[in-house]
């Protein structure tokens, strides 16, 4: 099972896994991810939803080259209307599926009316960044790193392109720019992550922070999550999520005629040797 859900007491534990390949994200891990936040969503006797990544890793991103990728099949879909992807070609697939399956659901998840706690450790890379971003919350191990390699592959951010709200605009930039990794240390300086701790705390910090939250009013919950979600859609989040979103796909389509093939030639090993 690509996904694995589990509720103890009031706190539903959403958990990807795929840790023999890092926890990359297929199509099957996103929808088995929208299965179990609406299973949590729906449940009264949740209150707080925790993500976390089985193994090694959070997550090191899409998937691009494992054995199990997917992208070339269908799905029904449930994040938009756009089209069935599979049957169409070129930039009108790759719009329509990552419409779907990285924005839309991205979006979607940011939306649950419980607050979300991202439990962080090891690499949490490109399409990483997207899941743990959507959580209210970031409690990351000391061992945790974030990265948003992707301007390697001439793109400019991960379709749920947070960057700006996230982090300050000029460190954002630098983050993109190097492509480095940035540390768990660095990324609570900054206001990205809410707790650092040690590897071996880090799922017993998350519990007890899940629990603490758990304690609050269900409805004053999920109204301050929207307060503060319509605060930053009222900085231009959403707006500013969609142009970059074009853009996004316009490296996408000028890298299918002018490179070896939409994400500039750039494999697993290719990304991870130009990040050495």
């Amino acid at each position: 099972m690509p996904v694995l859900y589990e509720r103890r007491g009031p706190v539903a534990y959403v958990t990807m896994n795929r840790p023999r390949y890092r926890n990359a994200q297929n199509s099957a891990m996103t929808y088995a991810l929208d299965d179990a936040f609406y299973r949590a969503a729906a449940d009264a006797d949740v209150s707080v939803v925790v993500l976390a990544g089985a193994g090694e890793h959070f997550s090191a991103g899409h998937d691009i080259g494992t054995p199990e990728r997917d992208a070339h099949l269908p799905f029904d879909r449930r994040a938009g209307l756009w089209w069935d992807h599979s049957v169409r070609h070129g930039a009108e697939s790759r719009f329509a599926r990552e419409s779907e399956v990285y924005l839309g659901m991205c979006r979607r998840w940011r939306e649950l009316p419980k607050p979300v706690v991202a439990s962080v450790q090891g690499a949490c890379v490109a399409g990483g960044l997207m899941l743990a971003w959507i959580c209210d919350l970031i409690v990351a191990s000391e061992d945790a790193f974030f990265a948003d390699p992707v301007v390697r592959m001439g793109i400019p951010g991960v379709e749920y392109f947070a960057h700006p709200w996230v982090m300050p605009p000029r460190i954002a930039k630098e983050f993109l720019y190097t492509g480095d990794r940035m540390t768990a240390r660095r990324a609570y300086e900054i206001g990205m992550v809410n707790r650092v701790v040690e590897r071996a705390e880090l799922g017993a910090e998350t519990d007890r922070l899940a629990l603490r939250i758990a304690e609050m009013p269900r409805l004053g919950l999920a109204l301050t999550k929207r307060a503060v979600n319509q605060a930053e859609d009222l900085q231009g989040m959403h707006a500013g999520m969609d142009s970059v979103f074009g853009l996004h796909h316009l490296a996408h389509a000028h890298n299918a005629e002018t490179a070896a093939d939409p994400l500039g030639g750039m494999d697993v090993a290719a990304m991870k040797e130009a990040g050495v």
